[in-house]
């Protein structure tokens, strides 16, 4: 005669046993609905969160499973969902510290909704490696796809791959009402370089990401267009491609020209580069030059001197665009917001000031 769920594992035909008796082998589903006297398919339906399971039900297969100390497989929680419960992820450019963060954020919040995730680490951006990284993707199984696409040619490839899975992008629209998560590039670069013209600078240089990848055109933009509106001189930018390396190698360049007094840096690793140049070069920061940076990694406080930046919550990014990819995986007829734009701040250190009175030369080891 077969138990009553409701007497569970504590009733008189469970006492005395103990996930020791399944020790030769791993406890499959069989094993908990024998011990809570339930049918398999019930085990199924408890492990989905059915709502048509009742509640002393539920929760004597949950305490079987504790017993046995049985961890459900991804194939077992996908026989009633039709899920695989897992999530692919393509990145580009994945050790720089915004990609890593978002990667790290996207990472913690899939484990918290139940979900693996299953990484893609890309070095080239050409259609045919995006392309197969989808493929594989979907071959894989991925319920969710979120692509972080850095170039506007990422995002024509993906456009190209045709997914059939619900699909989040970062940074470039696909054209196609594929949701979009990017941060306010546009607002940050004109914070930073309104900033610098409010300490009464009479312009702003610009050290830019490289072409092509989205969000540092759009801080080159926005800073061009800000210098503009407020009639100062607009400078031909410098590119730089991310690195510390690039930021000293083109600060050396700014450090040679004497009118420079404030540099709008695309990102807080170029920026430490300049700072680097400038103090061999003699150019106190910020008495002599004043110095903005992009991102608030978390060395940037500890830089010397402690870097004035703009603040992106890549921790956010990530944490919304999960939550919309599961919100279209849930809902997928439900119609969502094309686009989401996460704000940014102005994070003002010791960096930047006004400028000084010409006449002076600074010195070496007398940074602020």
């Amino acid at each position: 005669m077969t138990r009553s769920a409701a007497d569970g594992p504590a009733g008189p035909a469970s006492r005395g046993r103990s996930r020791r008796n399944f020790a030769g082998s791993r406890p499959v589903m069989d094993d908990v609905a024998k011990l809570a006297g339930v049918s398999k398919q019930t085990v199924s339906r408890v492990l989905n969160d059915h709502p048509a399971v009742r509640a002393e039900t539920r929760e004597a297969v949950r305490a079987a499973m504790r017993t046995l100390g049985y961890r459900p497989s991804s194939s077992a929680r996908s026989l009633a969902s039709g899920r695989t419960r897992m999530l692919g992820v393509i990145s580009f450019d994945a050790a720089r510290y915004g990609p890593a963060s978002t990667l790290t954020a996207i990472n913690t919040a899939a484990q918290e909704a139940g979900y693996l995730v299953s990484s893609i680490a890309l070095d080239t951006a050409d259609r045919d490696t995006v392309v197969r990284a989808a493929d594989r993707l979907s071959a894989e199984g991925a319920d969710g796809v979120i692509a972080i696409a850095p170039q506007v040619r990422v995002a024509r490839a993906l456009a190209e791959a045709h997914l059939d899975t619900p699909l989040v992008v970062m940074d470039n629209e696909l054209g196609d009402g594929t949701p979009m998560v990017t941060s306010d590039a546009t607002t940050g670069a004109r914070k930073a370089t309104r900033h610098l013209l409010s300490l009464g600078h009479p312009t702003v240089h610009h050290l830019a990401g490289p072409t092509g990848w989205t969000s540092a055109d759009r801080r080159a933009e926005s800073w061009r267009a800000t210098l503009e509106a407020a009639g100062a001189e607009v400078h031909t930018p410098l590119i730089g491609d991310w690195s510390a390396d690039s930021g000293y190698d083109l600060g050396r360049e700014l450090a040679k020209d004497p009118s420079v007094t404030a540099i709008f840096v695309s990102n807080d690793q170029m920026a430490l580069g300049v700072l680097r140049a400038l103090y061999e070069a003699g150019r106190r920061v910020p008495e002599d030059v004043s110095v903005v940076g992009y991102d608030d990694i978390p060395e940037a406080a500890h830089f010397l001197p402690p870097l004035t930046t703009i603040r992106t919550d890549f921790t956010d990014i990530g944490t919304i665009s999960l939550r919309i990819l599961l919100n279209r995986i849930d809902s997928p007829s439900t119609p969502g917001s094309p686009l989401t734009v996460v704000p940014v701040d102005l994070c003002v250190r010791h960096s930047t000031t006004g400028p000084r009175r010409q006449g002076r030369q600074g010195r070496p080891g007398r940074q602020g």
